[in-house]
Formats: structure tokens, C-alpha cells, sequence
């Protein structure tokens, strides 16, 4: 069940059931059909790990990259990082009561890169590396190393994983907005969706819409409570119980306010 995970959200892989969202598309994505088969060898749990893996290459991206990898390094260890975990039963360690994908993938990630790290200091014990002193930095120099902001690996991994929630959802209700033939309206609406919620900028868009300013309250609502069910449903493929969703859809939340 090897793949390719690729660093692109428009990848047409990652949304190739977007507008499949009845139940079998749901069971065959959910985290709980992955927990469920443990170690345990199924087509079906090996299909949905390799699902979510494929929809979050971004947050482990962001994580290498505040750690303080390099580009290239960040999406090859990413790439190695998806393939170990593909290949590995690691599923076994995940804790069936309040597994959460995004905890199981943050600390394999670290279990991971403690690996890696091992590794790579048993090459340099080999010989053959070139120690660099950090004291060979001016302080100029350094300074432009440093991060500009505060914000921890664990905090942007968060941060690309609600991203990533949103901007699948975005692209389902999309791809449910095409199938109705009402996608250039769509992409005309979704600018109100999250974000301008002013009369004067809703009066301008129902006009140019031709459409009255309560026939487009109308249809954002509608809209909005959609998109708000996709999210849902997306947040629902990544635990193991539906007692959890509401709080992570809180954290998911609390995360998108701290955006800076």
C-alpha cells in the first residue's frame, strides 16, 4: 500500500471522492477503521491510513520546517516519514479510547525523527562529517537564523492541520456546488463565506449577483451551515469517537483564532 504522498493540496488524488460523500466514503477514510484492525492485516484499514496520510502531508511539512529543516530535507524526511508509516503496523500503539489522528501522527512523527536522529549521529561518529561551530556566526548572521516568531513546531503543526480541515471542506462543498451547476456563484460567495460579513460588502455582491440582498442572506446561511457540516464530517474521520468531534472542533477553532 505504498504511495507518492505529495506536498499539494490540489493534488487530484487527495480529492478523488470529493463528491463521494455518502457512507462508504466516510467508513473507508474514518481513523476508527484504521484503530479498529490494530496490526491486524486489512485492505480496508490499509486504504483509509493511506487516505489520511495523503491529506496530511502539510502539517508534518510544517512541523520539519520549524524544527529547522531545510526545504528539501523537510519533504524528503516527510516523504520517508509517510513511507515508514505505511509500511510499519504501527497502528498497535495508538490508544483506542482517545485516539486521535492528529495526536498519532505528532508523536510517531517525534518517534520517528528520535530514529533519525540516532542514526545520523552514528554517521557522524563513522567519521567523514564536517562539524560547523556555532560560534563561527556573527551575530548578524545568526540573528537571520533565528525564528521570527514564537511559535513552536507543535504549534504550526497545528496551525497547517486546521488549515488543512478547512481547506478540504472548502473543497468538497465546492465540488458539491459544481455538481449542482452553481460553481462560478460559488466562487463569487465564498469571499462572504469566512470572511466579509458587511452590509455594504453583501449588498455589492448580491447586485453584481442579481440577486436581492435577502435572497444572498439566504444563500449564505445555507452555505455556512454546510460548510459547517463538512467540517464536522471531515474532523469525524480523524478520531476514533464521535464523543470527541465537538472537541476538536473546538481545538480547531481555538487554533484558526490564534492565526496570526
Amino acid at each position: 500500500m505504498l504511495c507518492s504522498i505529495v506536498p499539494q493540496s490540489e493534488d487530484p488524488q487527495v480529492f478523488s471522492s470529493a463528491t463521494a460523500t455518502g457512507p462508504a466514503y466516510f467508513a473507508t477514510t474514518h481513523w476508527s477503521v484504521v484503530l479498529a484492525a490494530g496490526q491486524k492485516k486489512s485492505a480496508l484499514a490499509g486504504e483509509a491510513l493511506e487516505a489520511l496520510c495523503r491529506s496530511y502531508w502539510t502539517p508534518v511539512y510544517a512541523y520539519l520546517r520549524r524544527s529547522g529543516q531545510a526545504h528539501a530535507e523537510a519533504q524528503d524526511l516527510t516523504q520517508e516519514f509517510f513511507a515508514w508509516l505505511l509500511q510499519h503496523e504501527v497502528i498497535g500503539a495508538a490508544d483506542r479510547e482517545r485516539g486521535r489522528f492528529r495526536s498519532f501522527l505528532l508523536g510517531t512523527l517525534r518517534h520517528f525523527l528520535s530514529g533519525e536522529r540516532e542514526r545520523s549521529m552514528a554517521l557522524k561518529r563513522g567519521g567523514g562529517s564536517i562539524i560547523i561551530s556555532w560560534e563561527e556566526f556573527t551575530p548578524e548572521r545568526r540573528q537571520r537564523l533565528e525564528p521570527v516568531d514564537v511559535a513552536t513546531p507543535e504549534d504550526v503543526f497545528d496551525r497547517r492541520w486546521a488549515v488543512t480541515v478547512l481547506e478540504r471542506a472548502m473543497a468538497l462543498l465546492r465540488a458539491e456546488q459544481k455538481a449542482a451547476g452553481k460553481d462560478a456563484e460559488f466562487d463569487r460567495l465564498k469571499t462572504l463565506l469566512l470572511g466579509d460579513k458587511s452590509d455594504e460588502g453583501q449588498a455589492a455582491l448580491a447586485e453584481s449577483l442579481g440577486l436581492t440582498p435577502g435572497a444572498l442572506r439566504v444563500a449564505l446561511h445555507r452555505l455556512r451551515q454546510r460548510f459547517r457540516e463538512i467540517v464536522r464530517s471531515e474532523v469525524a474521520h480523524t478520531v476514533a469517537h464521535p464523543a470527541v468531534i465537538g472537541e476538536e472542533i473546538r481545538h480547531l477553532a481555538a487554533v484558526i483564532g490564534k492565526q496570526p
